[in-house]
């Protein structure tokens, strides 16, 4: 056996820079909506507080943990991922949350829509990161599925009948 073939072995498949940038976007947006969803639990209050209070930490949960799983993916296909303070606040897709006390029926709102634009950033590179690695997009499907359905328990809280 050559030294090139176990040097090829032993390096396993590495990102492209372009699998890189796609992962690094929803890194970035996955620690935004773990902050987010963070400054609502803080700040929300009305009907039904306790519930949702409760549903915005599940969301934290899973935004931070789907962050861990995209950033040690990155590692180990040899990209380096980036969640600096400075670099998530300059390179998110999700729009600003408001500052101050906010009411349920808005944070609903508002949880829901950047929910929603999370699951739009992995839904936007899946298609990619599939070509190149579908173990990757496997791991986008299981986010994307997650985020959907905590958007759905979390808006149901404002659906009339």
């Amino acid at each position: 056996m050559s030294t090139r073939r176990i040097e090829s072995d032993i390096q396993g498949h590495q990102a492209s820079a372009r699998l890189s940038g796609h992962l690094q976007q929803v890194l970035v947006d996955l620690i935004e909506l773990a902050l987010q969803g963070k400054q609502a639990h803080w700040n929300v209050v009305g009907t039904n507080f306790r519930d949702l209070h409760l549903q915005l930490d599940e969301l934290v949960d899973f935004a931070r943990e789907g962050g861990d799983t995209i950033a040690e993916r990155m590692r180990a296909l040899d990209a380096v991922p980036d969640g600096r303070s400075d670099t998530v606040a300059a390179t998110t897709t999700l729009p600003e949350f408001p500052g101050y006390e906010r009411s349920t029926d808005e944070v609903v709102d508002l949880v829901t829509t950047r929910i929603y634009a999370t699951a739009g950033t992995l839904r936007g590179v899946h298609d990619a990161v599939d070509e190149e690695d579908p173990s990757t997009a496997d791991i986008l499907h299981q986010l994307i599925d997650g985020l959907e359905k905590l958007a759905w328990l979390i808006k149901s809280e404002n659906r009339k009948v």
